[in-house]
């Protein structure tokens, strides 16, 4: 069997599945009034470029929350060119990979020079052209293909990571998907159907979110099963194959909350440069291998900011998973000794009351640090 005699067939089937099992009541995917679209009705390009790009290595239940905290802080394009990127980085805090939010807030300003600021209300003026799209920083193909058929209704292939393991098993593929992209690109661009490619491109990415699973597909729901050349003549767990993985180094980090003697807490900005740039955190670093934790933290904060303190009671440890390392995480209460505290590895340091710590956008795993310290201080976190 060749995939390309199913193509119709995939087509009509996916929809009438997707009509019936669908996730069909995705905010951004709705009219104003909350209700679905019809075949070719443009919907807001401005609503569904923000859900694209929080969804770039997100999944949708988490997006979700953060969508609607951020259509509420920012309800347009206007008021996103207008922020400051600390507002912007603030409402992002927990999403993860912040450069994204950075990249929203650069993009809203080019955006706004190809529409102009009077006519952003107006979705006819909105881009839609794939060239368009992907001069935005951080957009792709993918991404970019699936904002114009969102909003626009317009027949563009995606490709994301649900597509890749659905099309990889469809064909059988007995490469993995990053030595596969150009054959899976064509076969998206075979597949998206002129009508109606909105609700077909939502059904594929549907279809591998709730049957054709990582893990456990539920072949029997798949509505396209016997056009599957990994279900009729393999086992689609073994699709797509797989790289070898590599060993995922693990770094031990030593962490300083340093108070004076009003009480304060020491906390300093990260250089635009580095990795999550323009968010805040407690100073510390990497542990070297010949020196215990304690040690870390005082050499570190000499190196850092330039001052001696004494480094007390551990106040917490615990593991923080990226894609690429894992941290695991060293948390001391210190005491400010001497010296004048200099930004030596940052671009700014602020004493503040601790309960101040939630009006500063930080990474993921301070969150856990600043719970925590809470807890500890006696602050009750939601009379903040």
């Amino acid at each position: 069997m060749k995939i390309i005699t199913c193509f119709n067939d995939i087509q009509h089937d996916l929809l009438i599945w997707f009509s019936d099992n669908g996730r069909l009541r995705i905010p951004w995917k709705l009219k104003s009034d909350g209700s679905r679209p019809e075949t070719g009705e443009v919907l807001s390009p401005y609503g569904i470029w923000i859900a694209e790009v929080m969804l770039q290595q997100t999944q949708l239940k988490v997006v979700l929350r953060y969508w609607h905290k951020w259509m509420m802080s920012f309800p347009n394009l206007v008021s996103l060119t207008e922020a400051d990127e600390q507002e912007v980085l603030l409402v992002w805090q927990g999403l993860g990979y912040y450069s994204r939010a950075k990249r929203l807030h650069q993009s809203s300003k080019l955006l706004v020079n190809l529409i102009g600021e009077v006519n952003s209300s107006d979705f006819s003026f909105w881009p839609v052209e794939l060239d368009q799209w992907m001069a935005l920083p951080g957009i792709g193909r993918s991404t970019a293909g699936s904002i114009i058929s969102s909003a626009f209704d317009l027949p563009l292939p995606i490709l994301d990571g649900n597509v890749k393991r659905i099309l990889s098993r469809l064909v059988a593929s007995n490469k993995s998907t990053k030595k596969n992209t150009k054959r899976l690109w064509r076969l998206s661009e075979q597949l998206v159907p002129k009508d109606n490619p909105r609700d077909f491109n939502q059904a594929l990415m549907d279809l591998g979110a709730l049957v054709c699973t990582v893990k456990n597909p539920k072949c029997s729901f798949c509505p396209i099963r016997n056009c599957c050349l990994a279900f009729l003549k393999y086992d689609p767990i073994d699709f797509p194959k797989k790289d070898m993985k590599k060993v995922i180094p693990v770094q031990e980090i030593g962490i300083a909350l340093i108070f004076n003697n009003d009480d304060e807490i020491l906390i300093d900005q990260r250089l635009e440069k580095d990795s999550m740039g323009g968010m805040w955190e407690f100073p510390g670093g990497k542990k070297e291998s010949y020196e215990c934790i304690e040690k870390t933290i005082k050499r570190e904060i000499m190196e850092e900011i330039g001052i001696d303190i004494k480094v007390g009671e551990k106040l917490i440890s615990f593991e923080h998973s990226y894609s690429h390392k894992k941290l695991y995480f060293t948390v001391h209460l210190c005491e400010f000794l001497s010296g004048k505290p200099r930004p030596l590895a940052s671009q700014k340091l602020l004493w503040i009351d601790p309960s101040r710590l939630l009006e500063f956008p930080f990474p993921a795993a301070n969150t856990k640090i600043i719970s925590t310290l809470f807890k500890y201080l006696g602050i009750e976190k939601e009379k903040l």
